[in-house]
């Protein structure tokens, strides 16, 4: 199975594709961290939706859509318009991968603010539900893919992310104390997530080769 895996630097789920046999590729402007350059495509992700692709795994920036961000889009009663025209063409491209001409998509997106009004995600899930012990509530929006399942529940031990109140700094070391963390840490898939999705989607689209006969 043909695998982009877009706006991924960190390659955890491009690898784990490639860990079943799939010709998975992972896709940023910005360099990779996950050691494999060979299967990293430094584009923009959206030049490659015209390729042809059997699945499209993308993680778009969330910044200016996530619900968690709510504070600082309306402040004293105010929409900041600089802000909303940012998140405006944020959702342009979550679209873009939602809409593209691929039968099985996943877009993958904290809790959305519902003033961005996107479509109704299919699920949510937890780092807990696949052996990671955190809190972390992330949506999938699902196309020809099933919902994910839970894969090894255990305990979570706090909250991955952690947001700071607006209008104010967070104090040396308050991340490490309250699960904070810089915004490419904060947007790596879990590897137990990752894991997840290509054992399980992977086997509807099995490698070349390896087709039932």
């Amino acid at each position: 199975m043909k695998v982009l895996v877009a706006c991924e630097e960190s390659q955890e789920v491009c690898k784990a594709f490639r860990a079943l046999g799939h010709e998975a590729y992972s896709c940023d402007v910005e360099p990779c961290s996950g050691g494999h350059p060979e299967w990293h495509l430094q584009v923009d992700a959206l030049e490659l939706l015209k390729l042809k692709w059997d699945l499209i795994i993308a993680h778009p920036p969330c910044t200016y859509l996530s619900n968690a961000g709510a504070n600082r889009l309306r402040v004293n009663g105010v929409i900041d318009l600089e802000r909303m025209e940012k998140a405006k063409k944020a959702k342009e491209m979550f679209m873009r991968f939602y809409t593209a001409d691929v039968a099985r998509i996943c877009v993958e997106n904290p809790v959305p603010g519902k003033i961005h009004g996107l479509p109704p995600y299919s699920q949510i899930i937890q780092p807990y539900m696949f052996g990671e012990p955190w809190l972390k509530r992330t949506c999938l929006w699902l196309k020809g893919l099933p919902c994910l399942m839970a894969t090894d529940i255990v305990v979570p031990e706090g909250k991955w992310v952690e947001t700071t109140p607006h209008g104010r700094a967070a104090y040396p070391g308050e991340w490490a104390k309250k699960g904070k963390r810089g915004p490419r840490d904060r947007s790596k898939t879990f590897p137990g997530v990752a894991h997840a999705m290509a054992e399980q989607w992977g086997r509807i689209c099995p490698p070349e080769g390896e087709e039932d006969t």
